[in-house]
Parts: structure tokens; sequence; C-alpha cells
């Protein structure tokens, strides 16, 4: 995103020129992302009953068509349409009886019926089933009045899957609906990636365990349980989670142990550059690297990721709506490249209920509520006046993020921007 004028900024001075210089922009963070993380080496086998929430490694091929014959979509009278002769009405005799499941032995053999439910096999010479609410049964014999077409509520072989067709590619997440395709092409045995192994540490001296006793100047834990219900999904296993104190040599150690035995280190705070940030030069005391390390996004501006040894390493803030928004964007990036799923969810485009003010310099990402849809039938967002990046209760009734362009100043109500909704792992 283009800055086209230098920001005059009292204090800290993060808005600077200068310092935004340094940054790079969302889309280049999550580009280098995509293009320097691959995903985990080792996959598994997993029968379909276990592999519910888990990444495919490997395509999913029809073992069989399906349906593997043709089969009636609905319960009446299966005949064979060029037997009937005339203008009708015609009277058939019912000479067999197919229920579901069981092999048809007798044809339909010229001006004849067969008794036929859903699922069953189509007897031999039948082109049509017609609805059993469409005949008059008398008896032995059924009355046609209206000549059906042929491939009436017949489904075809092989007219919802091929045989050797691919179903599904590898890098999805198997939910019900691909449960349910690899269960039609006959797949009982899924080769999966393996579960993400993740480490999580949450620094800060003033930081305890929410709802527990603290004292006058500590927080309860806030980035604990928030990422911890981020990162509950099937294919994912948080192998340690611990508090981490404000000071170098503990968080050397803390962060090496946890690099070895996890893909992926996520620690939240200290990673600015105040002198009680000690998490990115604990980071490089274990000979790690960075590939990138600053973002013009608020909030969130100091986020990185890089590498701990083998393992990978996301530095989130410590203010918890900014760790919340920069897990969003760049920590579920992180997880989908490391588990080798697909793209994430695209951006789309909705409406602001009402005009923005803001101070340009970093593209802003603000929690923003689905609040129905306009004349031309536009999603509207409402929204709070600024974003607040330590205001944990404005996200509970938030469905996304909106995007504000870095070099915007303001805009009018019903102006157009990118949301993202929020999603877990």
């Amino acid at each position: 995103m283009t800055i086209h004028q230098a920001i005059a900024s009292p204090g800290c001075g993060c808005d600077s020129q200068d310092m935004l210089h340094s940054l790079i922009s969302i889309d280049e963070a999550l580009a280098r992302i995509a293009g320097h993380i691959a995903p985990v080496g080792r996959t598994e086998a997993l029968s379909l009953d276990h592999a519910f929430g888990r990444i495919l490694a490997q395509p999913v091929r029809s073992r069989a068509m399906a349906p593997a014959f043709d089969n009636a979509a609905m319960d009446g009278y299966a005949i064979a349409t060029s037997a009937l002769t005339g203008a009708g009405p015609w009277v058939l005799p019912v000479v067999a009886r197919v229920p579901a499941g069981q092999a048809v032995t007798t044809p339909v053999a010229g001006a004849v019926a067969a008794r036929i439910f859903t699922g069953a096999p189509v007897p031999l010479g039948a082109d049509s089933v017609v609805m059993q609410e469409d005949v008059l049964r008398d008896g032995d014999a059924i009355h046609l009045s209206h000549r059906p077409e042929p491939g009436l509520n017949v489904r075809r072989a092989g007219s919802d899957i091929a045989k050797g067709a691919t179903v599904l590619d590898k890098g999805r997440r198997l939910g019900p609906r691909e449960i349910a395709a690899c269960a039609a092409a006959g797949a009982g045995i899924l080769r999966v990636r393996r579960r993400l192994r993740v480490a999580l540490l949450v620094t800060g001296d003033e930081v305890r365990r929410a709802g527990g006793a603290r004292e006058e100047a500590q927080i309860w834990d806030v980035n604990t349980p928030m990422l911890t219900a981020g990162l509950a999904a099937a294919d994912v296993d948080v192998v340690a989670s611990a508090h981490g104190a404000d000071n170098l040599a503990g968080l050397v150690r803390e962060l090496g142990d946890m690099a070895a035995q996890a893909d992926l280190v996520i620690t939240t705070g200290g990673i600015s550059v105040g002198e009680e940030d000690h998490v990115k030069p604990a980071v490089m005391a274990l000979g790690g690297e960075t590939l990138f390390s600053g973002v013009a996004i608020k909030p969130g501006k100091p986020v990185s990721v890089g590498r701990i040894g083998k393992a990978h390493w996301l530095g989130l803030p410590g203010n918890p709506v900014s760790a919340f928004v920069t897990w969003q964007v760049f920590g579920l990036a992180l997880i989908r490249a490391l588990s080798g799923a697909g793209p994430a969810p695209t951006r789309r485009h909705v409406v602001t209920a009402g005009p923005i003010r803001r101070k340009p310099g970093r593209c802003e990402l603000r929690p923003a509520t689905l609040a129905g849809f306009d004349g031309h039938g536009r999603e509207i967002v409402s929204f709070e006046d600024a974003t607040h990046s330590a205001r944990v209760g404005l996200l509970s009734p938030a469905d996304g993020l909106m995007f504000l362009p870095a070099d915007v100043e303001s805009l009018p109500a019903g102006a157009l921007v990118e949301f993202q909704p929020f999603c877990q792992s």
C-alpha cells in the first residue's frame, strides 16, 4: 500500500516515515508465508471414521462408479416405455417385486411392470420408474394413464461419480461433505497430514491466570485461553503451553525447549523494541532467523515470523486485540501453510454503515459487525469509531475485520471496503 506523505507522530514514533518504510505490507507478509513455508512432511493413514478435520495428503480417487448400478429414485413401478403401444391407458401385470439391497433376477419384458423401491436396482429391460402415486393398483396389475419419459426417476450408473475420478484434491480439510464424498467413492482409508505440533508461550510479568488472584498492577491472561481456543482443531496438537517471564535467560531456555518438540512456536508479547522486550533477542540468541519482523498494520505492527532451529516461530503482540487480529491474518495463514491446507477464504467487499475518519499511515484492521444489506444487496458493516488494541470486549460482537487502506484518511458512509470474516484454523 502506498504512503503518500510523512506522518507526524509525537510519542513513540512508530508511525514515522522512517519506521513505516521499514515495514512490509500485509499482502507481502502473506506472500512470504505462502512462498517460504512448506507443509510438514510426515503423513499417516486413517480410517474414514477417524479422519474428520484432518488435511488430505493425497488425492482421493473413486474405486468404483457411483451409483454402481441403475437404481430407482423413488418407490413405484419399473416399466419399459417402448412396450406401451397405442394412446393408453394401459393395464400392466406386476411380475416382480424389487426391494433395495437385493439383486434383481426377473427382467421386465414387454408390457409388464415390476414393483420397485427407492435405491433398488432397475430390472433389465426397464427404462423408467413411475411413482406409485401416478398409477392405480388393482390386484396384480397397475393402470397407467400417462406415458412416462424414458429415464424417469432412474438414477443412472456412474451419473454421480465415474470410476477413477478425482473426488478430492490434496490439501482439503475433511468436513462432513468431504467425508460423504469419500464414502461414496469407496475410500475407507485416507492418507492425511500428521497433526501439527504447536507450542504456546505467553510473556509478561504482569499476567496472571484468568480468574485467579492478582495484585493491583497485574492483569488476567487473555492470550493463553484465546489462542488455545483458536488452536482447537482436529489437525493441531498443542504440545506445550507456558507463561514466560520477562528476562532473556529464561526465555532462551523456554523457547529452546519448545522449539525442540514443536513444528510451530507461538509467542505473545516482548517483540517490540523496549527495554523489557526480550523475545526477539531470545530468538536470535538461539540462532533463529526472521522471515519478516514488522508489518504496516494497525493494530499489531511488530508481528514477526521466523524460525528457531527446525521449528517455525510466530511472534504476536502482547495486547490481546493486537494478538487476535494478527493471529487471524497471519497465524491462520501460517497454520494452513504448515498443514498443507488450501488457500484461505478470500476477503469480500462490504459497505460501511457510517463515515470514517482516521490517521493514515498503516492499513487498519478494525473489528466490524455485519448489519444487513443495503438497497443494492450489498452487505453493510457497523464498527467502532477507532481501533483499540486492548479493548477485548469489542471482539465478541464483531463478525470479522474490515481493511482500511493505509493512505485513506476519511471514507463516507456507504464506502466499499474489504472484509475478512473471523474463522478457526
